[in-house]
């Protein structure tokens, strides 16, 4: 990590409360945290004693935050299309998943990894899977980025009953984990318990990991919820209830809680959302490929129910690109209530600080501010795939309807340089791609 340098880019999107942008100034980073912002003609490189990026055609923003993925099923990409979710994870990803190794897991992370870093995103939540949780925060750690995390609680399962474990054991393991974990790197890395769904956990699962998130702070509760009106007919038959007010009635939500999709939800659960401070994760990309619904993000926003963006897993997206979630945040809403409705700048913002705010680490990340880690990317907006104007109004519409990870030029975390012109300082691209499709294959065998 550079100790200390300066950033002189064409101009730096903040997205503070004003969502003020800064042309022709600055940003001094030391130690991996923002130390000063430099408005024009506040600075003088000549004379800055410390490392230089002098980057005048670059604009610079805030480091993007992902709410939900799934490393773990990086390494199954294109394996698992054209099925709704529960023929989904019955034929395809539960098997899969179950098949890992500890070494199949970490080329799977390291790719995941990889591919988040190169589309601009510097925080995850991630779900793991049931074994070797232990290797997805090694990468984690490994890798520099700044991430939640968790192994995927499942102590019941119609689905796939060999892919579980026992109530027990299932909470133990997440406890050893959280212990060993959370609030490490300095606080990079933190825990997050992630019983999966209603549908492969039992009720004092869900009920004791409500309570142990308690006894970690600053850990979250991460789950999937009403992502499928086949899992919601499913979960009414259990429960006799709607799956949102089934976890009310257990007392799984709450602002520690972060439930990916949230598409299939009446009145009343909308409220419960909103009383409790629940949080929702929106992933367009998986909502459409698994034919599951579009959520009322609209209806979510209006309601001050918290909302961020995540690309959720390889196998249902096929990619884990943050702007190709933008775009569809933005453009399915459209056709439903109207142009105006989800644009450039408040999906944006849904991308960054509205993701730190989920997570609760807003005075951390998620903006460009004195004292804020430096999680920070630097775009190439001078490219014909983008407008053409420099209107400050203009660089919202360019970032999330016309650019990708094609203009992503530098990443930072915490001041650390992962993506230099491109190009990964993490990973050897070339290796993992090999190692993985030899895992791959591997994995491939122990399924049968």
């Amino acid at each position: 990590m550079k100790n200390k340098f300066l950033i002189i880019p064409k101009e730096i999107v903040t997205v503070n409360e004003t969502n003020e942008i800064i042309r022709g100034g600055a940003v001094e980073v030391q130690d991996g945290r923002i130390k000063k912002i430099y408005k024009a003609n506040e600075f003088n490189k000549y004379t800055f004693e410390g490392e230089i990026i002098d980057v005048t055609n670059l604009t610079l923003i805030p480091g993007f935050v992902q709410t939900h993925v799934h490393l773990c099923q990086t390494l199954f990409r294109g394996l698992a299309d054209d099925l709704e979710l529960l023929d989904w994870l019955k034929e395809k990803i539960f098997p899969m998943e179950n098949a890992h190794s500890k070494e199949s897991l970490r080329v799977s992370a390291k790719l995941g990894i990889n591919e988040i870093f190169h589309s601009g995103t510097t925080t995850i939540m991630d779900m793991g899977t049931i074994r070797h949780e232990e290797v997805i925060f090694e990468e984690l750690i490994n890798s520099g980025i700044r991430a939640f995390a968790g192994k995927c609680m499942v102590d019941r399962n119609d689905l796939l009953p060999n892919f579980k474990e026992s109530t027990k054991d299932s909470i133990v393991s997440s406890i050893e984990l959280a212990e060993a974990f959370h609030n490490t790197e300095e606080g990079r890395i933190r825990y997050a318990f992630a019983p999966r769904f209603v549908l492969s956990c039992s009720e004092e699962l869900l009920k004791e990991t409500t309570e142990i998130v308690k006894d970690f702070e600053g850990s979250m509760f991460h789950t999937h919820a009403s992502e499928n009106k086949g899992e919601i007919e499913e979960v009414r038959r259990l429960t006799g209830m709607e799956n949102i007010e089934y976890f009310n009635s257990i007392g799984a939500l709450g602002e520690n809680t972060l439930m990916a999709h949230g598409i299939h939800v009446n009145d009343k659960e909308v409220e419960l959302l909103k009383e409790t401070k629940t949080r929702i994760a929106h992933c367009p990309s998986a909502n459409l490929k698994l034919g599951s619904g579009i959520a009322n993000i609209p209806r979510y926003l209006n309601s001050g129910i918290s909302v961020s963006l995540g690309a959720d897993g390889a196998p249902c997206n096929n990619n884990l690109n943050i702007f190709t979630e933008m775009r569809l945040a933005a453009l399915i809403q459209k056709p439903i209530h109207s142009a105006t409705v989800m644009d450039a700048l408040t999906t944006f913002r849904l991308a960054t600080i509205e993701g730190a705010k989920a997570l609760h680490i807003d005075d951390e990340t998620g903006s460009i501010a004195e004292g804020k880690k430096a999680d920070l990317v630097l775009l190439n907006l001078q490219k014909p795939n983008v407008g053409l104007l420099d209107e400050d109004a203009n660089i919202y519409s360019n970032i999330v309807y016309s650019a990708n990870r094609d203009n992503v030029e530098y990443v930072f975390v915490e001041g650390r340089e992962v993506v230099q012109k491109g190009k990964s300082l993490v990973y050897d691209e070339n290796e993992i791609f090999v190692k993985g499709k030899e895992e791959l294959k591997s994995s491939l065998k122990r399924i049968g």
